[in-house]
């Protein structure tokens, strides 16, 4: 087994924390050892919430430093602008469209950037911008929009459909499920990521 480096950024009240247990109880049943660590920069207030998940073999250690992260999915676009710097050359980062304005932003002290996505379109080759909140209200619920995102991540993973269906079912309540799966699916089958495939595919 290759190890594997995933961070998932975003800020309080995204769901960022779930997304990475859905991650783990996917990344376990496929006999992975698995290492998470969680920081929570005043999440309950709008501050960011970063989570280093690594799995592999033999992994001793959660931490991913600068220029290692294989994956980064990011959940708002000010958080993905600050994490890029963790992605290693050939990385894939996942990027929601979301903006959340930070305080600075919120008390009229500082602008929010119009091109970040832009930006970092142009310096990461295997890049993919994507409306997860779009996409999870069109599911039935906008709160959704990390299962979305983990359906972009499974399209990266070699991991059978029904482990991730498997980890939904065991970190989502009952009554929430349905339209999680369906959130999941939307992710999983995004145009953007098929085209990122093929492009890959084509120069291999």
């Amino acid at each position: 087994m290759a190890n594997l480096n995933i961070l998932l950024v975003g800020v309080g009240g995204q769901g960022t924390i779930l997304a990475s247990k859905i991650l783990t109880h996917a990344a376990l049943a496929q006999g992975y050892t698995v290492k998470m660590s969680e920081i929570h920069g005043m999440a309950q207030r709008g501050g960011s919430v970063v989570t280093q998940v690594r799995l592999g073999e033999e992994v001793y250690s959660p931490v991913i430093d600068e220029g290692e992260a294989d994956i980064i999915i990011a959940f708002e676009q000010l958080e993905a602008y600050r994490s890029a710097h963790f992605l290693r050359e050939g990385g894939v980062l996942i990027a929601n469209t979301q903006k959340i304005s930070p305080l600075p932003v919120l008390i009229g002290a500082a602008t929010y950037p119009d091109t970040i996505l832009a930006n970092l379109k142009d310096k990461v080759k295997r890049f993919v911008e994507i409306d997860g909140l779009k996409l999870a209200a069109a599911a039935g619920n906008a709160k959704s929009t990390n299962v979305v995102l983990m359906g972009v991540l499974a399209r990266f993973m070699d991991f059978p459909q029904e482990v991730w269906q498997d980890a939904l079912k065991a970190r989502i309540p009952e009554k929430l499920l349905a339209l999680n799966q369906k959130a999941f699916a939307f992710g999983y089958d995004y145009p953007g990521v098929a085209a990122l495939l093929e492009t890959v595919a084509g120069k291999e």
